[in-house]
């Protein structure tokens, strides 16, 4: 399956458009077919040319090209299928084309280097504190372990990613509000950029998770989706007919302010009852009999603990509620797919099944469609960071 992220572009086959200059029309086939080599993995010329809708000659124009250039080789299946000689697979090379992904979470900031292809280079990660996480300690410490990764990897970025769990201005990076991180009106993508001397684009953290289930996990064949996540709060990321849903300016995304419960419990947000004061991390702890603040460590294991239970009922009023809100969430968008992410991942499976029960029978969309897909994410904790990586790579490959 083609995806296309950014730009004008949609779905199906990135055929070159009748009329282009060759020029053109080279950079865009050379971009379709390392955007196909990235997405999907390795394959013959025979099946480039059949998915991309080019003929012989013009595949073989391409792929000697950015061979010469070292960004692609060819070589033998390592399985054999058949008689005969197999036809040899065309392999994006990882180094050849690199982005920086960053994910900044409350308590940790997580990087890694990525190659074509999506392969991990090699990460680095460290805890934020109250003092190292304002802008500029972020930013500092990004820098100097970007150096670093880069120094000990032999590898240059292109082209940055930055995940970050706050209101994000699409076009610029500026991130408007960070509530749990205490950031407000952070020109970050500009400032990054200033320091790392690459282009750096920002998005929020559950949008970059909803790009990174479609492109890498479970949503690979699934243009309608939604991925909702649970930190310290409560974010959603959006696709729609396999495009990112981003609302005016990218400002989209904040599910976890839907009022599922007026005059509940105050939110920083400056309203009452936020579905994320009923299912974010605090209101989790409060439902296991933890402290609010019990470390993530400490509310895993004893999420873990209760995987064996048939019926873990301290989590009953907390399975409640986030079925309230994803029914609300499935009849606004009558997604395919729902996927849990970050926390969510590491409730029960007997919660998740009563989740999806619920959802399936309270929801007049999820009736009409047969049941909407409620999963949690086979990424767990690297979806946001795999979705900072993908979001980088979409200028990165049309200018290798």
């Amino acid at each position: 399956m083609n995806r296309t992220w950014g730009g004008e572009g949609g779905g199906g086959p990135p055929a070159a458009t009748a009329g282009a200059r060759p020029d053109e029309a080279r950079r865009h086939n050379r971009a379709a077919l390392l955007r196909r080599l990235h997405v999907d993995g390795p394959c013959t010329r025979a099946t480039l040319a059949s998915e991309l809708g080019l003929n012989r000659s013009t595949i073989k124009a391409v792929v000697d090209g950015l061979a010469e250039a070292g960004v692609v080789t060819e070589a033998l299946p390592v399985q054999r299928n058949g008689a005969g000689r197999p036809s040899l697979m065309v392999l994006p090379e990882p180094e050849a084309a690199v982005v920086l992904a960053v994910d900044v979470r409350v308590e940790q900031v997580s990087m890694s280097m990525v190659g074509i292809g999506g392969q991990m280079l090699g990460r680095h990660s460290w805890n934020l504190h109250h003092r190292t996480r304002t802008p500029g300690e972020v930013i500092t410490h990004v820098a100097e372990s970007a150096q670093l990764l880069s120094e000990e990897l032999a590898v240059t970025a292109q082209g940055v990613g930055v995940s970050v769990p706050g209101v994000v201005r699409s076009d610029d990076g500026f991130v408007h509000e960070a509530p749990n991180l205490g950031w407000r009106d952070v020109a970050l993508g500009r400032r990054l950029g200033a320091v790392l001397k690459v282009p750096v684009q920002v998005a929020n953290d559950a949008e970059l998770g909803a790009l990174a289930e479609h492109v890498r996990g479970d949503a690979r064949d699934v243009d309608d989706l939604v991925y909702i996540s649970a930190d310290k709060g409560v974010g959603g990321g959006v696709i729609s007919a396999g495009r990112p849903l981003r609302g005016t300016r990218g400002y989209v995304g904040e599910i976890g302010h839907l009022v599922v419960r007026p005059g509940g419990r105050p939110c920083y947000c400056g309203s009452r009852g936020c579905w994320e004061t009923e299912v974010g991390e605090a209101a989790l702890c409060r439902a296991l009999g933890l402290p609010e603040d019990a470390p993530r460590g400490v509310v895993v294991a004893e999420l873990r603990s209760l995987e064996g239970a048939e019926q873990p009922g301290r989590l009953d009023d907390f399975a409640t509620w986030l079925a309230t809100g994803l029914i609300t969430v499935v009849n606004m968008m009558a997604p395919e797919l729902v996927v849990l992410g970050d926390l969510f991942t590491a409730l029960p499976p007997a919660v998740v099944a009563k989740v999806r029960t619920m959802v399936h029978e309270r929801s007049l969309v999820s009736r009409a469609v047969g049941g909407t897909r409620i999963e949690t994410s086979p990424l767990g904790r690297d979806a946001k960071l795999v979705g900072a990586a993908e979001l980088a790579f979409e200028p990165v490959l049309v200018a290798v």
